[in-house]
């Protein structure tokens, strides 16, 4: 479909809570698309559908590498059921151009969502894999909440934005995750 415009840190759609999909139509379909187009376009491994304006309950991400053939995978309506055992690894998004930090994830997650013909289906992503982070990551978009808000060092995530003149981090968004810190203790 179209090549479209990832929204920056700092834009307030960013933060609103997404609605969900009832009904996979051809508006949500050709939205899937503009998704994989984009992320594929700006080499992302994953894309939710607020960071290019549309606030509904999608989004795609691909973990295939260079030798392997392109795998999108669409969430629509995603949950996340089950998660335990905690990871702390560095991150990016494509609304943070060229910002990287760590933060805490779940290192295992198991997701329900609607595929791209309105089915039904369950996948569990395992070991704090690309796919487990890139799931928590993309599925916290839909709930306005970005990857900096779990990061792992705040004052070093801000020095981050800073060098690449993005808004400071908004504090009153850092997440409590006593139960993330506590798995992560236990590791």
């Amino acid at each position: 479909m179209a090549v479209k415009k990832v929204l920056k840190y700092g834009e307030k759609t960013l933060r609103e809570k997404s609605k969900e999909v009832h009904k996979v139509s051809r508006k949500i379909t050709d939205l899937v698309q503009d998704l994989l187009d984009t992320m594929y376009a700006k080499n992302g491994v994953g894309l939710a559908a607020p960071q290019i304006g549309t606030n509904l309950r999608v989004f795609v991400i691909d973990v295939s590498t260079n030798e392997e053939p392109l795998n999108p995978l669409v969430f629509i309506n995603p949950k996340i059921i089950k998660k335990s055992g905690a990871i702390v690894s560095e991150e990016g998004c494509l609304s943070f151009p060229e910002a990287y930090t760590k933060v805490k994830r779940y290192k295992n997650v198991m997701v329900k969502a609607l595929d791209i013909h309105g089915r039904s289906f369950v996948t569990e992503a395992k070991d704090g894999s690309l796919l487990a982070r890139a799931i928590q990551h993309e599925n916290d978009h839909l709930d306005g909440i970005l990857f900096v808000d779990h990061c792992a060092n705040r004052f070093e995530t801000e020095q981050i934005l800073e060098k690449y003149n993005l808004p400071p981090l908004e504090t009153d968004k850092l997440l409590e995750e006593p139960e993330l810190e506590k798995n992560l203790d236990d590791n």
